[in-house]
């Protein structure tokens, strides 16, 4: 697990009030049959486009099933708390519906009733989708969709009802897994390759949107990689076959009938879809799946650092050709990262032997890792590469909390300054560090005036410069003469690292041309 630097995670996202996927809404979802899964369909229309999608429909649908919830609650019965969500007590009916309002009354009549029983002992029931992977009974669905039931019940397709049992969920990646006993083998679906999907290729998700019963949509992949800031673990397939409310936890198939990615999530501003839904990918369910059903839970590995995302600005500063990699921005004390001596500025370009282009990919490969494992981790250190070994640990239950906020200063300092890069720089005396609240373990030179250059806000007022690229700096002439030294390189941008109200972050600012 690699731990994100506050000033780098993403803000509380404004998604999540219309990122719903049938918050245990029904949606059925197919496995496909434990015999060998069929070639793709081989009746294409001009153009190279299925002529029609009913053999694929007709072997998977039988895997996908209904996941049912019965969950004591003191508020709303369903689980799904998107717009359009339904009171306790009333079926989960799409907005607009016939039966909405004559429902709305009944509930509120309900609702009057002197003798209703107090709400804490109300019983809500919701409902979800799922799909078997193993013919033993194994289901896999969302965390979401069965979070706080008390009861969990399965429908296969033929409507045979099952009572399920919890094996282990992971809300991190919003993933579960549950297991029923039918009494004989049942139909399964595989969990495909997600990785070798492309944009564009044609997919059919399953589900039971709305409470309806099985329904199939056809799209294709319209985006690989999305983020949506659900989790750490964020990287969405994005399809834009018709995914809602009940959705949750069915699966999206490719056209061989393997499933490559399990509905999670829409973007939606009314509650219906729009086009834009969010599938996990089947890689990152495949582990998480195999570890629920061997442990119950999922233990992930911990690497020990903070990183950033290489800019192009930081790239330049450091002599990196390429954009990419993950910027160490901190390292934490005792961890694998420390021991293995990794360091502050440092670029992590590969992870046993995984390219990292991006600040998830270390996130995913490192949470991936096998605990006790032994990795190569190839770095840019001042200007080359290094190969160094880390035994990657098991990441703790709790992550230590980043420092508190320094307080604010009670009145501007006025130290004797000096003027680079267009801001102004002192010297970290006693005045300057209680007037700031700045620690006597915090080691640099104080930003005393951001000027204009702090319009942007990459450097503020009130921040210390710990490093001038990789180098530690004390007094305003070593960052000066750091500057020039970068300036005669030919960079067109200066790594910082700084520290701002006790959280360490690197900024590349641009050199001003001559």
């Amino acid at each position: 697990m690699i731990d994100t630097p506050a000033s780098c995670r993403p803000s509380t996202h404004p998604l999540r009030r219309v990122l719903v996927a049938g918050l245990l809404g029904v949606a059925v979802t197919v496995a496909v049959p434990a015999l060998p899964v069929q070639p793709a369909l081989a009746a294409q229309s001009p153009g190279n486009l299925p002529s029609s999608f009913a053999e694929l429909v007709d072997r998977v649908m039988p895997a996908v099933v209904n996941v049912s919830t019965v969950m004591q609650s003191p508020g709303s019965a369903s689980r799904d708390e998107g717009p359009g969500a339904a009171p306790p007590g009333m079926p989960d009916l799409p907005p607009g519906s016939p039966f909405e309002e004559f429902f709305k009354r009944f509930q509120q009549q309900l609702d009057r009733n002197p003798h209703k029983a107090p709400q804490q002992h109300e019983r809500g029931a919701a409902l979800g989708s799922g799909f078997i992977v193993d013919p033993q009974g194994y289901v896999v669905t969302n965390n979401h969709v069965i979070d706080n039931a008390a009861e969990i019940g399965i429908t296969l397709q033929d409507g045979t009802r099952l009572k399920a049992k919890l094996v282990g969920k992971d809300a991190k990646t919003d993933i579960a897994l549950l297991k029923v006993d039918a009494g004989k083998p049942l139909p399964a679906v595989e969990l495909g390759d997600s990785d070798a999907t492309r944009v564009g290729d044609w997919i059919i998700a399953i589900g039971n949107p709305f409470g309806l019963g099985g329904t199939v949509t056809s799209g294709i992949v319209s985006a690989r990689g999305r983020d949506i800031h659900s989790g750490p673990y964020d990287d969405f397939l994005q399809l834009d076959a018709s995914i809602n409310r009940g959705n949750s936890g069915g699966p999206t198939f490719d056209m061989s009938g393997k499933v490559i990615g399990i509905n999670t999530a829409i973007f939606s501003p009314n509650g219906g879809s729009v086009g834009i839904g969010f599938a996990i990918p089947s890689n990152l369910a495949k582990p998480v799946v195999a570890q629920l059903r061997d442990k119950g839970e999922v233990s992930r590995g911990w690497l020990g650092v903070q990183i950033q995302q290489v800019t192009p600005e930081i790239a330049d500063s450091l002599g990196l050709k390429e954009v990419k990699g993950a910027l160490v921005a901190d390292v934490t004390a005792e961890s694998p990262a420390a021991k293995a001596k990794l360091a502050n500025g440092d670029v992590i370009l590969t992870f046993d032997g995984h390219p990292i282009a991006t600040i998830k990919d270390l996130t995913r490969r490192v949470a991936d890792t096998r605990t006790g494992s032994r990795v190569d981790v190839e770095i840019w250190r001042k200007g080359r590469r290094q190969t160094m070994p880390v035994m990657i640990e098991q990441a703790p239950a709790k992550q230590q909390a980043a420092l508190g906020e320094a307080p604010q200063p009670s009145q501007p300092p006025q130290p004797q300054s000096a003027s680079v890069l267009g801001f102004k720089l002192s010297r970290l005396d006693a005045k300057t560090r209680r007037d700031l609240g700045i620690g006597e373990n915090v080691k640099g030179v104080v930003v005393v005036d951001a000027g204009d250059s702090g319009e942007d806000g990459r450097i503020q007022t009130g921040d210390v410069i710990l490093e001038v690229g990789n180098e530690p700096v004390s007094a305003p002439a070593d960052v000066a003469q750091r500057v020039t030294q970068a300036e005669k390189d030919g960079r067109r941008a200066v790594l910082l690292r700084i520290n701002r109200r006790g959280n360490e972050s690197f900024v590349a600012v641009p050199l001003k041309k001559s």
